[in-house]
């Protein structure tokens, strides 16, 4: 990979963070709302730094240029001096005869001259090799720099879900009264710390509606509604789930609206009732902007 290979796929990848960033909302598969300011930054530094690097090598060019036509000058004038003097070793007889006689220094000048012709020779062949290029391999880095602007890798679903760990539910020791909405919205997360923590068991009874993913249960037996939650990223990645019983289970990944009854395992109120929902009606819905929060209201899709 040459320099301009590589400032090209600087720049690139600027503009795909910047692209990403500010024209669409691709960034949240990757990254929580949060960090845009810091993506935006990225891919304006990445820009700036690829028209610098332009600008630079577009001026060693310049001088490169330059200084070849000052030396091929020198050379010819240089050349021009020499025949312009008819006095050489050999004319001058005394000096001549030094040379030649003086084996030592004859000698001495000849060995000083191999001397120089090799060494000149051995920077031209150890620098000879452009260390602006990068090992083969780096060109795989186009790839992402690519898919910023082409093509959108797929969202976390199922399969990150059946294999992420679980997010842990933060102890809560005061609840404040449910609303009177029925169906009450509530998140996920939500309706786990009432169910496990709530010693008034206000959840007994009431409608809720859910929303999240299908992610099908092991070997096949039943089906969880899910969210995956970012605490920073994709990398550090949790998830939410509510075991949901009374109907079969949709195709994995799809989203949907759930409204339903706390299912009756455990003892409500402890740690040990189940999150879980007996289903009265589901609803299929686009994937919200905000899929890897569990916050409402959740916001359509773009």
């Amino acid at each position: 990979m040459r320099r301009l290979a590589q400032t090209t796929l600087l720049t690139l990848t600027g503009v795909g963070l910047l692209h990403t960033a500010l024209f669409t909302d691709l960034y949240l598969r990757y990254v929580k709302e949060g960090l845009r300011p810091l993506l935006i930054a990225s891919g304006a530094v990445l820009v700036l730094l690829g028209a610098a690097n332009i600008l630079l090598d577009g001026r060693r060019a310049r001088r490169g240029t330059d200084a070849h036509g000052l030396r091929a000058g020198a050379d010819g004038h240089g050349c021009g001096h020499d025949d312009g003097h008819g006095h050489g070793p050999e004319s001058d007889g005394a000096h001549g005869h030094g040379l030649e006689s003086d084996g030592a220094y004859g000698h001495g000048l000849e060995s000083g001259a191999g001397h120089v012709h090799d060494a000149g020779h051995d920077h031209g062949g150890g620098h000879g090799h452009d260390h602006s290029a990068a090992p083969k391999v780096a060109w795989l880095l186009v790839l992402p720099a690519l898919s910023l602007l082409l093509y959108a890798p797929p969202a976390l679903g199922a399969y990150t879900a059946a294999h992420a760990s679980d997010k842990a539910v933060v102890k809560q020791s005061r609840f404040e009264p449910l609303p009177a909405d029925s169906p009450l919205p509530m998140t996920l997360t939500g309706f786990t710390t009432r169910v496990q923590q709530d010693p008034t068991r206000a959840i007994r009874g009431r409608a809720v509606r859910l929303t999240g993913f299908v992610t099908p249960a092991a070997n096949g037996a039943g089906w969880y509604l899910t969210r995956i939650i970012f605490t920073c990223c994709a990398a550090d990645s949790q998830t939410v789930k509510v075991r949901v019983y009374g109907t079969p289970a949709p195709a994995a990944n799809t989203w949907l609206a759930v409204t339903g009854t706390w299912h009756p395992e455990g003892t409500l109120g402890t740690a040990s009732a189940q999150a879980a929902l007996d289903v009265h009606q589901t609803q299929g819905i686009p994937q919200p902007v905000n899929a890897y929060t569990d916050e409402l209201p959740l916001t359509p899709s773009r």
